[in-house]
């Protein structure tokens, strides 16, 4: 490998580590646990945690579906639909909360008719969750479907030839030979989620214990409390690395655990 590679390789891992490592520079150690244990603190934490996991959930019920139909079928417009489905991956967050809030808001499209029977979504729990599902779903749909065509159709035709039905193909070949792809696409949208900000605030609001988030918090405490904005930022840090790592971990196993 040529040298410039290495050195340019070094210097791209210095860029992203450097900024991290300066971060642990500012923290005020002596004062961490109270600054990560105060009420706000905590309350943010466990709501992103709680959310998250539910817009993962979300994200494997309507991402598999999605994914499978992407990679099994033709149709038209095919190429239109993945482009729509991949757009929160590129489209600025807050752009993201304003076309929830022209969707689900008091006045939005389907926001109007819920309000009438008395279920308002905007600036809820349930609209963090709605937000954090909307920029994570593509990051599982992309995971599993580049994961379906690159696995083929051919286990899945003979089973088809033997007499299995299509949700058995499904449940018992599908589903198991690219299930490692879908791990590592649900703990990137769990990810994802979890450090989502633009769209839930847009979206969502900020009100204590009800939608704000650990990003929230962050935010907030940068203007008031920059210590503690420190402090929680290197806990999102940390848990964001653990997620990472169980992601590299737990993959592998389960992709000799099937391939056995």
């Amino acid at each position: 490998m040529p040298r410039w590679v290495i050195v340019v390789a070094i210097a791209g891992a210095a860029f992203v580590l450097l900024p991290l490592v300066a971060m642990t520079t500012r923290v005020n150690w002596a004062g961490f646990v109270a600054l990560v244990t105060s009420e706000s603190s905590v309350s943010a934490l466990l709501l992103s945690l709680r959310t998250s996991l539910v817009a993962t959930v979300l994200c494997v019920l309507v991402g598999v579906p999605m994914a499978l139909l992407l990679a099994r079928t033709t149709f038209v417009g095919q190429r239109l639909v993945r482009t729509i489905v991949l757009l929160p991956l590129v489209l600025p967050p807050v752009i993201g909360g304003i076309a929830l809030l022209a969707a689900f808001g008091r006045q939005g499209l389907l926001g109007r008719p819920l309000e009438l029977l008395g279920i308002t979504v905007a600036f809820s729990t349930v609209a963090v969750v709605i937000a954090q599902t909307f920029v994570a779903l593509p990051f599982l749909v992309l995971s599993l479907e580049g994961a379906l065509r690159l696995a083929g159709t051919r286990y899945e035709a003979v089973a088809a030839t033997l007499g299995a039905r299509p949700t058995t193909v499904l449940r018992r070949i599908t589903l198991p030979l690219v299930f490692p792809a879908l791990l590592s696409g649900a703990v990137l949208s769990f990810a994802r989620a979890l450090g989502e900000f633009g769209a839930t605030l847009t979206f969502a609001g900020s009100l204590q214990g009800v939608t704000r988030t650990l990003p929230l918090e962050i935010y907030l405490q940068r203007e008031t409390s920059p210590d503690a904005a420190v402090a929680l930022s290197l806990v999102l840090v940390i848990v964001s690395l653990v997620v990472v790592a169980l992601t590299l971990r737990t993959v592998p196993g389960a992709r000799g655990r099937f391939a056995a």
